[in-house]
This record gives C-alpha cells, structure tokens and sequence, in this order.
C-alpha cells in the first residue's frame, strides 16, 4: 500500500516528465498540428459534445483534406454553428466594414471519422502483457464500485469511457493488455471524481494523473502515455503542472481509494 508521500513523490515525477516533454521537439510538431484546427466557442463546444462526446479534434472536410486526411464514407457528422459575415454599406463607417448577420449549421468530423497520414503524437500507447491479472482484479474493484466493465471495440482512437450514470465502463479490446490495464483505471478515476463534468481537460487531467499513480504503485510505468495525455489536454506544460497542483488532493484521494480497494479484492481473491 502506498503511503501520502508515496503518491506525492509519484506525482512530482508525473510533473517533471510532462515539463521534459512539452520541452521537446515532438511537442513542437503536436502544437504545429493543433494549432490547424479552429478554438470553437463554449455553444460550440456542447454541440460537439451533445453529438460525439468521445471527440477530440475536430474540423471541417476541406481542413481534413489539407491535413491529408479525408472523412471515412458513411460517417455522421457533427454539426455546429459558424458566423455569416455581411458586408456593411458604403454609409457605414469604413472601419467597420463587416458584422455577423446570423448564424448556419456547419458539418465538422473528429479525426476518429477520418483516415490518412498519421497525425503528430505525444502519447505512445502501452505494450506489454497482464501475468499477474491486474486487469481481472480492478474489473472486481470496479464491480465493488457499482460499475460493470465490458470490452468493446469503438473503431476509432477511443480506448474507453465510462458512463457514471449507466454505472458502465467500456474498455477498447484490441489494445495491449498493459494499455487497457491502464485505461481501466483512468475510467475507475472517472467513476469516482466526476459524476458530472462541466471541465472535461481538467476531469481528464485529474483521471489520467490518478492512472498513473496507481499503476506505478503496482510497479506498471506509464509515462510514455500518460505525459503527454495530461499535457495534451490541459494545453501545455506549465498549465498541466499548476492543474495538478490544484486538483493534487482530489488526485491523491481517487488514488488511495483505488489502491485500497485493489489490495482489499486481493486479500478476498487469496
């Protein structure tokens, strides 16, 4: 069992490795990529939600065409709404030459809908195999929970999710056997921290931080993955190391939950 210190110590190295990351070059091409897509308005943000809550990047069709990339045929798409820009009459004021006269629904796609060249990566999935059957054991500490687990095949770059209101959790089942012990926990965090998300970076900040402190108490290094998780969707490696800082107890708290549930199933299963 992990002690208070332990787990802070193991969240320092999560902070210095997102800092050594967000440093380098492969965190140069990750912004260069990132920076093509639009910064879509909070209305916008709960459209995209509402219709593909597992979205990540999302953009129109002729921006996926430039990335080299185009939308698989027969994929639904989200629709979200863009400004209709008018031109002012001569009597205006010159400075002042457009304004927005409404609003038209627009089709976008998440890069999950799509194919082609492989996009700038800073999360390198787990490899590995599971010879002490962690994932069975946290499949029991999800179900002391109140949560089923299940595996599922999502066809796109999703690797779970859980629906806290369902009390499910879905686990991609063609990952590595390491990867999916880790997402397993991710989800588990979720179950416990956010009934309802209304910060969905920080609620993956807090979950994936939660991950990884679990699975380096139980000897599994993450860090490949989780690094550049966190940093991804916080925005960079200063913001990632102050939300941690931030949510460090909260962190802490799902981390010992779980840990203390894991060596309780195992007491039981002995």
């Amino acid at each position: 069992m992990t002690t208070k210190n332990t787990r802070s110590d193991l969240l320092t190295q999560l902070k210095d490795g997102i800092a050594r990351l967000t440093s380098s070059e492969a965190w140069c091409d990750y912004l260069a990529f990132q920076s093509r897509f639009h910064h879509y308005s909070y209305g916008n943000a709960l459209l995209i939600a509402a219709q593909c809550p597992a979205a990540t990047h999302v953009a129109g069709f002729t921006t996926w065409r430039k990335l080299q990339r185009s939308v698989r045929k027969g994929e639904k798409a989200i629709w979200i709404l863009a400004p209709m820009v008018g031109k002012r009459s001569a009597n205006d004021d010159p400075d002042a030459d457009q304004f927005v006269r409404g609003f038209k629904y627009v089709a976008v796609f998440d890069i999950g809908q799509t194919v082609g060249e492989v996009p700038p990566a800073v999360c390198t999935k787990l490899s590995g195999d599971d010879p002490s059957r962690f994932y069975v054991r946290f499949v029991e500490v999800a179900r002391c929970f109140g949560f089923g687990v299940a595996d599922y095949a999502f066809g796109d770059t999703t690797n779970g999710d859980c629906n806290v209101s369902e009390h499910h959790i879905r686990v991609e089942a063609r990952n590595s056997p390491a990867q999916r012990i880790k997402t397993l926990v991710h989800e588990l965090a979720h179950a416990l921290l956010h009934e309802r998300v209304t910060d969905r970076p920080l609620a993956e900040l807090e979950a994936e931080s939660t991950a990884y402190i679990v699975c380096r108490a139980m000897g599994m290094d993450t860090g490949d993955y989780s690094f550049g998780y966190v940093a991804s969707w916080a925005g960079g490696g200063e913001t990632a190391i102050a939300n941690i800082k931030s949510s460090c107890g909260r962190i802490q708290k799902a981390a010992s939950i779980i840990l203390r549930s894991f060596d309780a199933e195992q007491v039981l299963a002995a």
